[in-house]
């Protein structure tokens, strides 16, 4: 298994790491990584693996395995690929991250100014947006700006815990999303609070206080259906 240290402290940029294997793709799976793989609507991360004889293999993508108990840094095609048993060295593209994180938080707090049921949504760098079942809406950007604006000005801590499979299983409540179900099958699933306005199910990587998501504003909103509504987000 791919120790996910993303997890656990999504500003850390760097890690050293041994290659546990590469794929017949030209995946390269490591022991460990910072790099957060692509899901629940976040891309993902791209940086560049060191190797100790000083090359550089950059990476442009990051995936789960076909079990999901690994993780695949995905590398420019033709890069010359460490060995099996390898020691190396994973480095962010921290800007982008930073930017992905900022959007995602910014996502958790969209869902609380509207508090609809979540039929998808996407990350970008520096926008996102989700999608929201809405019988009337009725929806003014301007508003839904000034609203969200509001929450970001709390400068509110950003938190993660843990609870059950069982537990989520009987608190139902707490899942907004309709398309994208919380990780699971580790028998755990990690919960994200932010202080006083909003706790929800995730696995992606958020800012440590809503006050690093800076300037936002709601950008567009777009009908898809009789009951769906797209609201897109960018950070200013």
């Amino acid at each position: 298994m791919t120790d996910l240290l993303f997890r656990d402290d999504a500003y850390r940029r760097d890690c050293d790491a041994t290659v546990v294997a590469v794929t017949p793709e030209g995946g390269i799976v490591l022991d460990r990584t910072v790099f957060y793989a692509q899901g629940g609507g976040q891309p993902g991360d791209g940086g560049r693996i060191l190797r100790r004889d000083g090359s550089v293999v950059p990476i442009v993508n990051t995936a789960y395995g076909p079990d999901r108990s690994t993780v695949v840094h995905l590398p420019v095609p033709g890069s010359a690929l460490p060995g099996a048993g390898e020691p190396v060295r994973a480095e962010l593209d921290w800007e982008k991250r930073f930017n992905r994180m900022r959007v995602h938080t910014a996502l958790h707090l969209l869902s609380v100014v509207l508090p609809y049921p979540v039929s998808g949504g996407a990350i970008g760098d520096g926008d996102g947006r989700l999608d929201f079942d809405i019988p009337d809406a009725g929806l003014d950007k301007a508003e839904l700006t000034g609203r969200l604006r509001e929450l970001v000005a709390r400068d509110a801590p950003v938190s993660e815990s843990w609870i059950t499979d069982a537990e989520l299983d009987a608190n139902p409540g707490l899942v907004k999303t309709m398309s994208v179900k919380p990780p699971r099958g580790s028998g755990r699933v990690r919960l994200v609070s932010i202080a006083g306005i909003d706790l929800q199910p995730c696995g992606g990587t958020h800012v440590a206080r809503t006050g690093e998501i800076g300037p936002v504003a709601v950008t567009d909103i777009e009908k898809k259906g009789k009951q769906n509504r797209r609201v897109r987000i960018r950070l200013g």
